[in-house]
């Protein structure tokens, strides 16, 4: 089954549950929203996200096939075909577009000043140069943010703490998708308070990512998986090739820990979606993008793979379990 389609049915429950104001309140007209997505059709993790969504606009008395139409254009991590699919839906005069990473962002904001874009899971709109300031963004953006300073120290804490031993870290990320102006000097300070070299290492394909996951074993250190879609798309290969060279590894997100990883701290995605759900209501009831916050993350989760901690010979500190959101056994 398509992600489309895990979609409509993830969210076609939720319909019964539509107050009848609500329904009444909705236009005729059917609105039409063209979403960029960075991943893959097939990612399942993606599914959840845009599932949460759709939730969001149930309760909200928006449903597909009755008052809303989603156009759906999958970039998995390719940022020419991000470019390429902006392009098309704009081109499509949706009502409103939706996009879920900084790199389809900054696809969507050149292709148009016309149409509303809500984003999540975008770095620094910002510094990026997509939002005139967080309280007044101006233009046809607003979202919300998954970026919060102390995270990045967070990461080298949870290294430290499950692999003391460690003398250097290594942050992967594909400088054509990675939000690395941001996150590259916050993680490069912390690494300095933990007195740890920090080596940076720009991966484009799976090969480029295993050199840089071997060359971090020779050296003994430890691996931080920045944020980044194209490390999202690739992240099987990731996990596989940490637990294959031994390698223990933080990751900015619980999909990777789920799927092998050794731990993950970062923002609650599956709730940013949820709550961007709002923001599309506003805006096609006639809100104006340029008048609503971005908005900061307000959930994230520590997740710990006590499996993979004991695959790789380490031992998770008492108190490192007990601040965790989730362990997985």
């Amino acid at each position: 089954m398509s992600s489309r389609r895990k979609f409509i049915t993830l969210i076609g429950g939720a319909a019964a549950a539509w107050p009848l104001k609500a329904r009444a309140q909705q236009p005729d007209r059917v609105r039409r929203i063209g979403i960029l997505s960075a991943y893959a059709e097939n990612d399942r993790e993606v599914a959840l996200r845009f599932a949460a969504l759709g939730q969001g606009l149930a309760q909200l008395g928006w449903m597909e096939g009755r008052n809303i139409r989603f156009d759906y254009r999958w970039a998995a991590g390719d940022a020419v075909r991000m470019r390429t699919y902006a392009t098309e839906l704009v081109n499509l005069n949706v009502d409103l577009l939706f996009c879920n990473s900084t790199p389809t962002l900054a696809a969507l904001r050149p292709a148009t000043l016309r149409i509303p874009i809500v984003f999540v899971a975008v770095s620094d709109p910002v510094g990026d140069g997509f939002a005139a300031s967080l309280s007044h963004p101006g233009a046809n953006i607003t979202g919300f943010s998954n970026f919060d300073p102390p995270m990045a120290g967070k990461w080298l804490d949870l290294l430290k703490q499950i692999a003391p031993n460690i003398v250097n870290v290594t942050a992967i990320f594909n400088p054509d998708t990675a939000p690395h102006s941001l996150f590259l000097p916050s993680t490069k300070a912390a690494a300095l308070t933990y007195a740890v070299e920090f080596v940076t290492a720009r991966v484009r394909n799976v090969a480029e990512i295993e050199s840089a996951i071997a060359a971090a074993r020779e050296s003994g250190g430890g691996l931080i998986v920045m944020p980044d879609a194209s490390n999202t798309v690739h992240r099987a290969q990731i996990v596989a090739l940490a637990a294959q060279h031994n390698v223990p590894a933080v990751y900015y997100q619980r999909v990777f820990t789920a799927s092998g990883g050794l731990m993950s701290y970062g923002t609650d995605l599956i709730d940013q979606h949820r709550r961007a759900a709002g923001y599309v209501d506003r805006i096609l009831k006639g809100e104006k993008p340029a008048d609503m916050p971005v908005q900061g993350p307000t959930k994230f989760e520590t997740v710990i793979n006590l499996k993979t901690a004991k695959t790789l010979g380490l031992t998770v500190p008492p108190a490192l379990l007990a601040r965790a959101d989730d362990v997985i056994e």
